[in-house]
Protein backbone atom coordinates (compact mmCIF):
# COMPACT_ATOMS: atom_id res chain seq x y z
CA UNK A 1 0.00 0.00 0.00
CA UNK A 2 1.83 3.42 -1.01
CA UNK A 3 1.79 5.74 1.77
CA UNK A 4 -1.31 7.87 3.25
CA UNK A 5 -0.74 11.93 1.62
CA UNK A 6 -0.88 14.67 3.55
CA UNK A 7 -3.90 15.98 1.27
CA UNK A 8 -6.00 13.10 2.07
CA UNK A 9 -5.75 13.36 5.68
CA UNK A 10 -6.52 16.69 5.68
CA UNK A 11 -9.59 15.94 3.57
CA UNK A 12 -10.80 13.01 5.41
CA UNK A 13 -10.35 15.30 9.28
CA UNK A 14 -12.37 18.05 7.83
CA UNK A 15 -14.86 15.42 7.10
CA UNK A 16 -14.67 13.45 10.26
CA UNK A 17 -14.82 17.05 12.08
CA UNK A 18 -17.95 18.25 10.14
CA UNK A 19 -19.96 15.03 9.39
CA UNK A 20 -21.09 16.53 6.60
CA UNK A 21 -19.62 16.30 3.05
CA UNK A 22 -21.06 19.84 1.55
CA UNK A 23 -19.86 21.60 4.53
CA UNK A 24 -16.40 19.41 4.73
CA UNK A 25 -15.99 20.55 0.88
CA UNK A 26 -16.74 24.35 1.70
CA UNK A 27 -14.30 24.27 4.27
CA UNK A 28 -11.74 22.85 1.92
CA UNK A 29 -12.65 25.13 -1.08
CA UNK A 30 -13.16 22.45 -2.97
CA UNK A 31 -16.01 20.25 -5.17
CA UNK A 32 -18.15 17.64 -3.17
CA UNK A 33 -18.24 15.05 -5.52
CA UNK A 34 -13.97 14.95 -5.45
CA UNK A 35 -14.10 14.87 -1.63
CA UNK A 36 -16.36 11.99 -2.01
CA UNK A 37 -14.45 10.21 -4.46
CA UNK A 38 -11.32 10.85 -1.90
CA UNK A 39 -12.51 9.36 0.69
CA UNK A 40 -14.02 6.12 -1.24
CA UNK A 41 -10.55 6.22 -2.61
CA UNK A 42 -9.05 6.49 1.16
CA UNK A 43 -11.30 3.40 2.22
CA UNK A 44 -10.39 1.24 -0.51
CA UNK A 45 -6.69 1.77 -0.25
CA UNK A 46 -6.96 0.87 3.81
CA UNK A 47 -9.47 -1.74 3.65
CA UNK A 48 -11.61 -0.26 6.13
CA UNK A 49 -14.84 1.95 6.21
CA UNK A 50 -14.30 4.89 7.82
CA UNK A 51 -17.24 6.60 7.74
CA UNK A 52 -21.48 5.27 7.79
CA UNK A 53 -23.25 7.16 5.16
CA UNK A 54 -27.06 7.12 5.18
CA UNK A 55 -30.30 9.62 5.02
CA UNK A 56 -29.76 10.61 8.68
CA UNK A 57 -26.17 12.26 8.00
CA UNK A 58 -22.53 10.71 8.41
CA UNK A 59 -20.89 9.09 11.45
CA UNK A 60 -17.40 7.87 12.42
CA UNK A 61 -16.87 4.20 12.41
CA UNK A 62 -14.06 2.91 15.28
CA UNK A 63 -11.54 2.22 12.46
CA UNK A 64 -12.49 6.31 11.81
CA UNK A 65 -12.44 7.17 15.01
CA UNK A 66 -9.05 5.95 15.27
CA UNK A 67 -7.44 7.48 12.02
CA UNK A 68 -8.70 11.02 13.15
CA UNK A 69 -6.97 10.63 16.21
CA UNK A 70 -3.40 9.66 14.07
CA UNK A 71 -4.13 11.86 11.48
CA UNK A 72 -4.22 15.08 13.38
CA UNK A 73 -1.04 14.11 15.05
CA UNK A 74 0.56 13.47 11.95
CA UNK A 75 -0.86 16.76 10.60
CA UNK A 76 0.12 18.34 13.57
CA UNK A 77 3.92 17.23 12.79
CA UNK A 78 3.96 18.06 9.79
CA UNK A 79 2.86 21.34 10.27
CA UNK A 80 5.66 22.07 13.29
CA UNK A 81 8.09 20.37 10.78
CA UNK A 82 7.05 23.68 8.92
CA UNK A 83 6.73 26.56 11.34
CA UNK A 84 10.16 25.13 13.42
CA UNK A 85 12.44 24.98 10.29
CA UNK A 86 11.33 28.52 9.34
CA UNK A 87 11.97 29.65 13.24
CA UNK A 88 15.41 27.90 13.15
CA UNK A 89 16.78 30.28 10.76
CA UNK A 90 16.13 33.76 13.43
CA UNK A 91 18.62 32.41 16.04
CA UNK A 92 17.00 35.72 17.94
CA UNK A 93 13.33 34.49 18.16
CA UNK A 94 12.28 34.31 21.92
CA UNK A 95 10.99 31.03 22.55
CA UNK A 96 7.34 30.27 22.97
CA UNK A 97 6.32 29.12 26.48
CA UNK A 98 2.32 28.51 26.32
CA UNK A 99 0.40 27.82 29.41
CA UNK A 100 -3.81 28.26 30.31
CA UNK A 101 -4.32 31.75 31.20
CA UNK A 102 -4.77 32.41 35.16
CA UNK A 103 -2.57 29.31 35.74
CA UNK A 104 0.02 28.80 37.96
CA UNK A 105 0.38 32.08 38.20
CA UNK A 106 2.94 32.64 40.46
CA UNK A 107 5.12 29.82 39.18
CA UNK A 108 5.39 31.08 35.90
CA UNK A 109 6.50 34.15 37.23
CA UNK A 110 9.69 32.61 39.30
CA UNK A 111 10.26 30.58 36.12
CA UNK A 112 11.11 33.61 33.98
CA UNK A 113 12.53 35.29 36.86
CA UNK A 114 14.96 32.40 37.11
CA UNK A 115 15.89 32.18 32.97
CA UNK A 116 16.34 35.80 33.32
CA UNK A 117 18.80 35.75 35.37
CA UNK A 118 20.47 33.17 33.28
CA UNK A 119 23.62 34.99 31.39
CA UNK A 120 22.56 34.54 27.62
CA UNK A 121 19.65 33.23 28.29
CA UNK A 122 16.93 33.84 25.53
CA UNK A 123 14.30 35.64 25.70
CA UNK A 124 10.91 34.28 26.66
CA UNK A 125 7.58 35.44 25.28
CA UNK A 126 4.31 34.25 27.01
CA UNK A 127 1.66 32.67 25.21
CA UNK A 128 -1.74 32.55 27.02
CA UNK A 129 -4.34 30.01 25.91
CA UNK A 130 -7.66 28.25 27.19
CA UNK A 131 -8.21 24.98 29.00
CA UNK A 132 -6.39 21.68 27.32
CA UNK A 133 -5.25 23.86 24.27
CA UNK A 134 -1.20 23.73 25.35
CA UNK A 135 -0.68 20.13 23.58
CA UNK A 136 -2.05 21.12 20.61
CA UNK A 137 -0.04 24.35 20.35
CA UNK A 138 2.76 22.22 21.24
CA UNK A 139 2.38 19.87 18.73
CA UNK A 140 1.81 21.79 15.91
CA UNK A 141 4.66 24.24 16.77
CA UNK A 142 3.45 27.50 17.47
CA UNK A 143 5.16 27.17 21.03
CA UNK A 144 8.08 25.42 22.54
CA UNK A 145 7.48 24.47 26.19
CA UNK A 146 4.25 24.45 28.09
CA UNK A 147 2.98 24.74 31.63
CA UNK A 148 0.52 21.95 32.17
CA UNK A 149 -0.93 19.88 34.46
CA UNK A 150 -1.00 16.19 34.81
CA UNK A 151 -3.49 14.25 35.47
CA UNK A 152 -6.20 16.66 33.64
CA UNK A 153 -3.46 17.63 29.84
CA UNK A 154 -2.40 15.50 27.27
CA UNK A 155 1.12 14.79 28.06
CA UNK A 156 1.40 12.08 25.22
CA UNK A 157 4.94 12.33 23.43
CA UNK A 158 5.99 14.80 25.44
CA UNK A 159 9.37 15.33 27.91
CA UNK A 160 8.61 16.67 31.45
CA UNK A 161 10.01 18.55 34.22
CA UNK A 162 7.47 18.06 37.67
CA UNK A 163 7.35 21.78 39.52
CA UNK A 164 5.31 21.19 42.31
CA UNK A 165 2.58 19.09 43.66
CA UNK A 166 -0.65 20.41 44.80
CA UNK A 167 -4.57 20.06 45.98
CA UNK A 168 -7.28 21.51 44.48
CA UNK A 169 -9.79 24.03 45.76
CA UNK A 170 -13.70 24.44 44.95
CA UNK A 171 -14.21 27.90 42.96
CA UNK A 172 -17.92 28.66 44.25
CA UNK A 173 -20.11 32.01 44.47
CA UNK A 174 -19.57 33.74 47.57
CA UNK A 175 -23.15 33.70 48.04
CA UNK A 176 -23.77 29.84 48.47
CA UNK A 177 -23.84 28.33 51.42
CA UNK A 178 -20.81 26.22 50.49
CA UNK A 179 -18.63 29.00 50.44
CA UNK A 180 -18.19 29.36 54.12
CA UNK A 181 -17.30 25.87 54.89
CA UNK A 182 -14.23 24.76 55.53
CA UNK A 183 -13.03 22.54 53.55
CA UNK A 184 -15.63 20.18 51.54
CA UNK A 185 -15.29 16.79 49.80
CA UNK A 186 -15.61 15.45 46.16
CA UNK A 187 -19.15 13.75 47.31
CA UNK A 188 -20.29 16.99 48.30
CA UNK A 189 -19.63 19.14 45.39
CA UNK A 190 -20.34 16.73 42.78
CA UNK A 191 -24.02 16.58 44.20
CA UNK A 192 -25.16 20.59 44.23
CA UNK A 193 -28.99 20.44 42.87
CA UNK A 194 -28.59 24.34 42.37
CA UNK A 195 -24.72 24.85 41.26
CA UNK A 196 -23.84 21.72 38.97
CA UNK A 197 -20.14 21.16 38.00
CA UNK A 198 -19.19 23.50 34.65
CA UNK A 199 -18.16 21.04 31.88
CA UNK A 200 -15.55 20.96 29.33
CA UNK A 201 -15.00 19.93 25.98
CA UNK A 202 -13.20 16.79 25.54
CA UNK A 203 -10.52 16.47 23.03
CA UNK A 204 -13.07 15.88 20.08
CA UNK A 205 -14.75 18.68 21.33
CA UNK A 206 -17.97 17.04 22.53
CA UNK A 207 -18.83 17.34 26.36
CA UNK A 208 -19.66 15.38 28.46
CA UNK A 209 -23.17 14.04 29.63
CA UNK A 210 -24.16 16.26 32.96
CA UNK A 211 -27.12 19.28 33.77
CA UNK A 212 -23.66 21.95 34.11
CA UNK A 213 -23.35 24.31 31.55
CA UNK A 214 -21.10 23.62 28.96
CA UNK A 215 -18.11 26.21 28.94
CA UNK A 216 -15.21 26.68 26.56
CA UNK A 217 -13.06 29.71 28.28
CA UNK A 218 -11.80 30.67 31.40
CA UNK A 219 -14.19 34.30 31.30
CA UNK A 220 -17.13 32.30 30.46
CA UNK A 221 -16.48 30.23 33.59
CA UNK A 222 -15.88 32.84 35.87
CA UNK A 223 -19.08 34.96 35.08
CA UNK A 224 -21.19 31.81 35.24
CA UNK A 225 -19.59 31.04 38.83
CA UNK A 226 -20.53 34.63 39.69
CA UNK A 227 -23.88 34.32 38.45
CA UNK A 228 -24.26 31.58 40.72
CA UNK A 229 -24.63 29.12 37.73
CA UNK A 230 -22.07 26.84 38.47
CA UNK A 231 -18.59 25.70 40.02
CA UNK A 232 -15.27 23.35 39.27
CA UNK A 233 -12.66 22.07 40.74
CA UNK A 234 -9.60 23.35 39.98
CA UNK A 235 -5.44 23.10 41.81
CA UNK A 236 -4.86 25.80 44.39
CA UNK A 237 -2.55 27.75 42.06
CA UNK A 238 -5.20 28.40 39.35
CA UNK A 239 -7.07 30.47 41.75
CA UNK A 240 -5.13 33.28 41.16
CA UNK A 241 -8.18 34.31 38.09
CA UNK A 242 -10.86 34.54 40.75
CA UNK A 243 -13.01 37.37 40.95
CA UNK A 244 -14.33 38.82 44.13
CA UNK A 245 -17.84 37.40 43.89
CA UNK A 246 -15.72 33.93 43.85
CA UNK A 247 -15.09 31.48 47.24
CA UNK A 248 -11.81 28.98 47.19
CA UNK A 249 -12.88 26.49 49.65
CA UNK A 250 -10.13 23.36 50.14
CA UNK A 251 -11.22 19.73 48.28
CA UNK A 252 -9.76 17.62 50.89
CA UNK A 253 -10.29 13.83 48.91
CA UNK A 254 -9.88 15.87 45.62
CA UNK A 255 -6.45 13.79 43.70
CA UNK A 256 -3.14 15.94 43.91
CA UNK A 257 -2.86 18.13 40.41
CA UNK A 258 1.30 18.20 39.32
CA UNK A 259 2.35 21.36 37.38
CA UNK A 260 4.80 20.46 34.98
CA UNK A 261 7.04 22.02 31.95
CA UNK A 262 6.65 20.19 29.38
CA UNK A 263 8.23 19.72 25.29
CA UNK A 264 8.38 17.64 22.20
CA UNK A 265 10.41 14.19 23.27
CA UNK A 266 12.19 14.70 20.14
CA UNK A 267 12.67 19.10 20.65
CA UNK A 268 17.26 19.03 20.69
CA UNK A 269 16.90 23.10 20.91
CA UNK A 270 19.65 24.34 23.39
CA UNK A 271 17.06 27.11 24.59
CA UNK A 272 14.80 24.94 25.78
CA UNK A 273 17.47 22.62 27.76
CA UNK A 274 18.36 25.95 29.27
CA UNK A 275 15.17 26.45 30.15
CA UNK A 276 14.25 23.22 31.35
CA UNK A 277 17.54 23.19 33.62
CA UNK A 278 15.98 26.31 35.18
CA UNK A 279 12.93 25.04 35.91
CA UNK A 280 14.73 22.16 37.69
CA UNK A 281 16.50 24.36 40.04
CA UNK A 282 13.50 25.94 40.87
CA UNK A 283 12.32 25.66 44.50
CA UNK A 284 9.40 22.80 44.53
CA UNK A 285 8.03 24.20 47.59
CA UNK A 286 8.11 28.05 47.89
Amino acid sequence: MRDLETRELRYFVTVAEELHFGRAAERLGIAQPPLSRAIRQLEQRLGVRLLDRDRRGVALTEPGRVLLREAKVALDAVTAAARRTRRAADPKRPLVLVTKAGASHELLQRLLDAVAAEPGAPPVEVLLCEVGEQAGLLRDGQADVAIMHRPFDDLAGFDTEDLVVEGQVAILPATHPLAAREQLTLAEVSDVPDLPIARWPRLDGTYPPGPGPEVRTQSQLAQLVALGRTLLVIPASSRAWQWPEHVAVPVVDAPEVTTVLAWPASSRSPAVAALVRSAAGLDKNP
